[in-house]
């Protein structure tokens, strides 16, 4: 790709986000029931591609197992609210009237509460004996501290998510998280991130992870771009950490690392796109906060939203649409495709010929 001119002392590269992109039809069409959106990794196989982003507003344990029974894979962030409160319920409710001038500040408020050990057992535990699949996440600072209470708790995929996550953290104050030392010594499977790049994301596939989350910057709730000036646009840096996937699958003999678009993921067309440009599967928030049993009530918030020192995400009022069934399968109500997410990412597999995720990568698309 060539260099453009920022400047006399700077160049750069273009890079597209997946408004920029779209799919383009083939000679060969298929009917939408004969396409499988199944995917697996590790030992787990899911029918849907879909993760639920590990945010408050996302994630209770009542939803985490209504996702995994429709074949999806609900993520809890095991620092939120239901690992730090008995009953959260009410401070959800106060969080959603919030004035928003005031909402920032209160939502630091409430997350001060200590994590409780305990309620991380008692999560997972509820989700797990609802037998589908256990995931909880923590960021990188907090891995160490809890990841004992966390594998002793059942989880089957351990999620490592932040903002940017690298296998190279330096610290002057504190010993870091040895990434590679970590995923060696755990008996679960890790995915790991964010990241955005082809070097940053090969650095995280050595470290023995299953799959990396591609993508910061992004997101309904978050102001990253415009707080710390960093951000790739997602179709650019999926296309780029695809291709570290598969330098990595050389390199490696034939080990294979999911890539998981976390991020800028609001709509159907945008799961289509994300796996045109290489990803396995997609993290999603927004579209599963406007489900009408999400706890968020219809506001959007995400961890970066109540950091005590430099807040980079904020509370958004997104709306309900309709019950997460209806927003997974339909039937739609709404023409902007945030409704029947699987309808459509099987009509546009269908309609450019394909029956298979990893088939559906090879899409071809266009600069629209």
């Amino acid at each position: 790709m060539a260099d453009i001119e920022i400047g006399a002392a700077k160049r750069s590269r273009h890079a597209y986000s997946l408004d920029d992109i779209a799919i383009v039809p083939s000679r060969r069409t298929r009917d939408p029931q004969d396409v499988s959106t199944a995917w697996q990794i590790d030992a787990y196989r899911f029918e849907l591609p879909v993760l639920a982003a590990p945010m408050d507003s996302v994630m209770s344990p009542a939803t985490a197992i209504e996702l995994g029974r429709h074949g999806g894979l609900g993520v809890l962030d095991l620092e939120g609210l239901w690992t730090r409160y008995e009953n959260p319920e009410k401070l959800l409710e106060e969080i959603a009237a919030a004035d928003p001038v005031t909402a920032t500040r209160r939502l630091q408020e409430i997350y001060t509460e200590p994590i409780k050990p305990e309620l991380i057992t008692e999560r997972l535990r509820e989700v797990r004996e609802a037998g589908v699949t256990v995931a909880g996440a923590l960021s990188p600072q907090r891995t160490k501290e809890f990841a004992d209470v966390v594998v002793a708790a059942g989880v089957d995929l351990f999620v490592i998510r932040g903002t940017t996550v690298s296998a190279e953290h330096v610290s002057g104050r504190s010993e870091p998280l040895n990434l590679k030392q970590f995923i060696y010594e755990l008996d679960v499977p890790v995915i790991v991130g964010g990241c955005a790049t082809h070097q940053a994301a090969l650095h995280l596939m050595r470290t023995g992870a299953a799959g990396v989350l591609v993508g910061f910057g992004g997101g309904a709730a978050h102001t990253t771009r415009s707080v710390l000036g960093v951000a790739v646009p997602m179709a650019t840096a999926l296309a780029d950490v695809a291709a570290a996937r598969r330098d990595y699958l050389d390199e490696s003999g034939g080990r294979y690392v999911h890539v998981i678009a976390d991020g800028s993921i609001g709509r159907s067309g945008d799961i289509a796109k994300a796996i045109a440009c290489g990803a396995d599967a997609v993290m999603i928030g927004s579209p599963f906060a406007r489900a009408t049993e999400a706890p968020g009530r219809g506001f959007h918030w995400g961890a970066e939203a109540w950091h005590s020192d430099l807040p980079r995400g904020e509370r958004v009022e997104i709306g309900t649409v309709g019950p997460l069934e209806s927003v997974l399968f339909g039937p739609s109500s709404v023409p902007d495709g945030t409704m029947n997410l699987m309808g459509a990412l099987r009509r546009a597999m269908a309609t450019t010929g394909y029956t298979e995720l990893k088939e559906f990568q090879r899409v071809e698309v266009v600069v629209a």
